[in-house]
């Protein structure tokens, strides 16, 4: 085994191995040191594989390990790899996870120890779930990263957190068992007696799905892996979700977390089941278009409470990638890749701000602020960047993302794309409208209130290092798209490995 790929392995190992051990009763002051360098190391990891990786052999899996489970005989391994998809998306859940931690770190929750401990099992799971090979670890992943969400919502969230957590579970359990009927029902059409995508893609090559078994499949991977993403009208948990989500929490599940599906769907779907892709194209694409870009665009514009309109326009912003995925092209599906990064990075970041807004404000209201960067100017300045990188403006990696994606729409349909720009237009309404309500005029009567009691202060650093990872990261990659583009086009241009028999 090479030297990275025993790296691959350790980035996942360490924080899972560092949580059982803070979970078997290590002191406090100890628990936090081992936690920070939990949350550091696979970042550092990700970074270095993201410079040794040969980008111009992106179809190509690197740093591959494979390790016995002892379940062969299923045709189970534990098989990690990266490529040119899975590669960026690791590095987000490396990244989005180190500035999770540090902000946890900081975060006086109650319970801390446990708190980290969840934490760092669901950054284990996230890393896990975009460096397996085979699709039964790529599922278990997953599931794992996805348990500590619940438990973090239902302790440490905010209003209406027991109700958040119960519709969240029932969404999402529903949403993973379609999306695990899928992925059984692949392994035992395809004959291949292994969950190794790589000898499913061997295997349908030689012996192609029929027709109809391509198009029910898609349908439950589709719907599955959708209602994990929030595809309308299986959205609703997301804003609920997300608004009572302890800070940390929300930052890997809406940055990170949410992109299982689309990556399930770009990694496992499409090439498998091409055909199938195509006979629900137009419905995919007319979901996004109508429900979760023009539908949720204007109920977020709509929002009141700060938390809750991020909420929502990480729902919209999803429609996005799925118009990108319909399009069933390399330039649309490798805008989506971008784009998936790029929202991660931007929604961590909004969201860590705006709990940094609460700690001042004492209320996620916003007709309650106003005039806070008066006293935030370092707040008010990245928020406002987080708010244009949503957007879309240029210098940001979000707006190469939306670009490449509206590009292939047009060939797709053109009315289709001006439904998608016009939802731009949307969230530069309510990004913009948010920012100006909480950091400029007036303050309201409520905050003068508030500040009486309690002045505000600018940011601690504590808050401004996460904050700065995130935004870094957002425009090295604005400013360097082919960082990632490169890779995941080399991923995407290697041919379908399934034609449908009919």
């Amino acid at each position: 085994m090479s030297d990275n790929a025993l790296l691959l392995q350790l980035a996942i190992a360490t924080p899972l191995l560092s949580a059982l051990v803070i979970s078997l009763g290590l002191p406090k002051r100890f628990a936090t040191k081992l936690a920070s360098v939990a949350f550091i190391w696979p970042a550092l990891i990700a970074v270095w594989l993201w410079t040794k990786f040969p980008a111009a052999d992106g179809a190509t899996y690197q740093f591959v390990s494979n390790t016995n489970t002892g379940l062969q005989a299923f045709g189970i391994s534990l098989k990690l790899g990266l490529n040119g998809v899975s590669l960026p998306l690791f590095a987000l859940a490396a990244i989005v996870g180190l500035a999770a931690g540090l902000y946890a770190l900081r975060s006086g929750a109650e319970r801390l120890k446990v708190y980290l401990t969840l934490l760092l099992v669901m950054q284990a799971g996230l890393l896990g779930t975009f460096a397996s090979i085979d699709i039964f670890f790529f599922y278990f992943f997953h599931e794992l990263a996805l348990i500590p969400t619940f438990i973090m919502v239902g302790i440490w969230g905010g209003r209406d957190r027991n109700y958040a957590a119960m519709k969240m579970t029932i969404y999402l359990t529903a949403g993973a068992m379609l999306s695990l009927l899928g992925l059984i029902a692949i392994y035992t059409k395809s004959g291949a007696e292994s969950f190794d995508l790589l000898t499913l893609k061997a295997e349908l090559a030689a012996h192609p799905l029929t027709f109809t078994a391509q198009k029910y499949i898609f349908g439950l991977l589709m719907f599955g892996f959708g209602t994990l993403v929030s595809l309308w009208p299986l959205h609703t948990w997301a804003p609920l979700g997300y608004g009572a989500a302890p800070s940390s929490a929300a930052m890997l599940h809406a940055g990170v977390l949410k992109k299982f599906g689309l990556y399930g769907l770009i990694q496992i779907a499409l090439p498998l089941l091409p055909i199938g892709a195509a006979s629900w194209a137009w419905t995919l694409a007319l979901l996004a278009a109508i429900g979760n870009v023009l539908v949720i665009g204007f109920v977020t514009m709509a929002q009141r409470d700060l938390k809750q309109m991020l909420g929502y326009s990480s729902v919209m912003h999803m429609g996005y990638c799925f118009l990108g995925i319909a399009t069933l092209s390399v330039v649309g599906t490798g805008g989506v890749v971008l784009l998936m990064v790029a929202h991660g990075l931007s929604v961590a970041l909004l969201f860590l701000l705006a709990t940094s807004v609460h700690h001042r404000t004492h209320t996620f209201d916003m007709t309650e602020m106003g005039g806070l960067a008066q006293k935030t100017p370092v707040l008010a300045a990245f928020f406002v960047a987080a708010t244009m990188a949503s957007v879309g403006l240029p210098g940001f990696a979000n707006f190469w993302g939306e670009l490449t994606v509206f590009v292939s729409l047009w060939n797709f349909s053109p009315w289709i794309t001006a439904a998608a720009i016009a939802g731009v237009v949307i969230s530069a309404i309510y990004g913009l409208r948010a920012a100006a309500r909480v950091f400029f005029g007036p303050h309201s009567e409520q905050l003068n209130v508030v500040l009486a009691k309690h002045p505000a202060v600018d940011l601690a650093w504590s808050e401004k290092l996460p904050a700065l990872v995130l935004l870094v990261a957002l425009l090295a990659i604005g400013f360097w798209p082919k960082s990632v583009s490169t890779a995941a086009n080399a991923a995407l241009s290697a041919p379908a490995a399934v034609t449908a028999q009919r």
